[in-house]
C-alpha cells in the first residue's frame, strides 16, 4: 500500500524509514488528500500535534453477521445475504436449538410502510418485492469489488466484503476476481463459493 503514495517517495520516505505515526496519518492518509488542499492548518496541526483517533472509519464483511444482529442494523457495503430465512439459535438455558425466522432490515422497513404483505419468493404478484430487493447472490463477483473499490477510498483502516461467487464458477474465472481486486488496489478481498459437498451430513 505504501508503494501507491507516490507523495512518500517524493518526500524520501522508503519502506525502511522510521516515521511518526502522525505524519503517517496526517500526510499520507488518503483521506485526508482533498483536506490537505482545502485547510492545511488541519493538517499542520494534525502533522505536529496527532489526532486523538487515528482512524475514523473500517468496514467488515457483515452480510451474513448482520441478520443475526437482532434484524435492525445496516448491512455496510453489503447487499443482504437473503431477505427472509431461517436460523437455528441455541437459548441461554437451552440445550436443543430453536428454528428462528430473520428478516433483513430493508424487508421489515418496506412491510412497515409500503406494503405489509410483502415477501420474497412468492409468486403472488401483489406480495412480490421490487426489483431493487437484490440480495448478494444477484450481484457478480466482479460487481461486488466494484462495490469495495469505490468504498475504500474513504476508508482509512481496514476493509473488506465478501465477494459471493457461485457453485460452478469456473475455476479461471475464480482467480481472475483476485487479480482484478489488486488491479483495482483493494487492502484486500474475501471470496464466498458454497460447496454443497461441505454441507453434507455424515452417514
Amino acid at each position: 500500500m505504501l508503494r501507491q503514495r507516490p507523495e512518500m517517495i517524493e518526500d524520501g520516505i522508503k519502506s525502511a524509514t522510521n516515521c511518526l505515526a502522525e505524519v503517517l496519518h496526517a500526510k499520507y492518509t488518503p483521506l485526508y488528500a482533498k483536506d490537505r488542499s482545502e485547510d492545511q492548518d488541519l493538517i499542520n496541526n494534525l502533522d505536529e500535534h496527532g489526532c486523538r483517533f487515528t482512524h475514523h472509519s473500517s468496514i467488515a464483511p457483515t452480510g451474513t453477521i448482520i441478520l443475526s444482529l437482532a434484524n435492525n442494523a445496516s448491512n455496510g457495503i453489503e447487499p443482504s445475504f437473503a431477505h427472509h430465512y431461517a436460523r437455528n439459535v441455541i437459548r441461554e438455558g437451552k440445550k436443543s436449538k430453536e428454528k428462528v425466522d430473520v428478516f433483513s432490515f430493508e424487508l421489515l422497513a418496506y412491510k412497515a410502510m409500503v406494503n405489509p404483505d410483502a415477501a420474497p419468493y412468492t409468486d403472488n404478484p401483489d406480495h412480490q418485492l421490487p426489483s431493487y430487493f437484490i440480495t448478494a447472490d444477484d450481484i457478480s463477483p466482479i460487481q461486488h469489488v466494484d462495490v469495495q473499490a469505490a468504498a475504500q477510498k474513504w476508508i482509512d483502516s481496514s476493509i473488506s466484503k465478501t465477494a459471493n461467487v457461485p457453485t460452478d464458477y469456473p475455476y479461471e474465472e475464480f482467480k481472475h476476481i483476485y487479480r482484478y481486486a489488486y488491479e483495482q488496489g483493494l487492502k484486500g478481498c474475501t471470496t464466498f463459493r458454497f460447496n454443497p459437498e461441505a454441507f453434507k451430513g455424515c452417514w
